[in-house]
């Protein structure tokens, strides 16, 4: 049975490998969707970055360790790295696929956050699934 800690150790993990791998796509998106593409890409591993920040002091507030190493990210995380070589529209699919698993594991982790009667680590949760939910109706409109 997993922990608020372990949920939200996770989120760290998952959401570090996938600012990378957003950083990657903003590099290496090509096509005629370039700039559209390449403006998304850094919007998006921006809000990466704040969700990065925000678990991590979360974990801090309930007295919990963040991860904070590549390699127990790696370790931990169920996003993958980008391999490279793919083209925009494969990096549009991957976006989404991957904002999918992490709706589904926020989902996971707010009925932990019910369990234990954490309605602040919920609340911020359900925010992020929110945020993720409207980027893959937008993603998904722009590939249709």
């Amino acid at each position: 049975m997993d922990s608020i800690q372990d949920v939200l150790n996770k989120q760290v993990a998952n959401w570090n490998v996938l600012f990378v791998k957003l950083h990657n796509y903003h590099w290496y998106v090509k096509g005629p969707h370039f700039f559209t593409l390449h403006e998304k890409f850094e919007e998006l591993y921006n809000e990466a970055a704040m969700n990065i920040d925000e678990l991590a002091e979360r974990l801090l507030v309930l007295k919990g360790t963040p991860v904070a190493t590549m390699k127990e990210y790696l370790e931990m995380a169920t996003v993958e790295e980008a391999k490279g070589g793919d083209t925009a529209e494969e990096m549009v699919h991957n976006v989404i696929n991957d904002f999918e698993l992490l709706i589904s594991e926020i989902k996971e982790g707010m009925e932990v956050t019910d369990r234990e009667g954490d309605e602040v680590t919920h609340d911020m949760l359900l925010s992020v699934r929110e945020s993720l939910a409207k980027h893959n109706w937008m993603l998904r409109a722009f590939v249709s």
